[in-house]
């Protein structure tokens, strides 16, 4: 599983944040990953350099073999709260569209 990172200008991604995303994003999605080809994470801050509550945007696209992408947002007050809430809500697509195909 490939992990590709994507910010927009207001954003900058530092080692840091991007290794423990990669960290975050790998274990939790093990058990998808034989499934999932690629996963990318886009990170953007809505208000740009102004102070703001919410502002701070996580989307994650998984590409799984042989299917479409799904994609989930999820705004935060810090990019570190996006990711984790983005993570959950693509764990919860994936579970159910995997049991899904497992009922076939």
């Amino acid at each position: 599983m490939k992990i590709q990172f994507n910010t927009d200008k207001n954003v900058i991604g530092s080692k840091e944040l991007i290794a423990s995303a990669t960290s975050l994003i790998s274990e939790e999605l093990s058990r998808f990953s034989q499934q999932i080809t690629r996963v990318e994470v886009h990170l953007s801050d809505e208000d740009g350099n102004k102070d703001g509550f919410i502002d701070k945007r996580c989307m994650l696209e998984a590409r799984l073999a042989g299917m479409k992408p799904i994609a989930v947002t999820h705004h935060a007050n810090t990019h570190e709260q996006a990711i984790d809430g983005a993570i959950d809500k693509l764990k919860a697509s994936l579970e159910k569209i995997t049991g899904r195909l497992k009922d076939y």
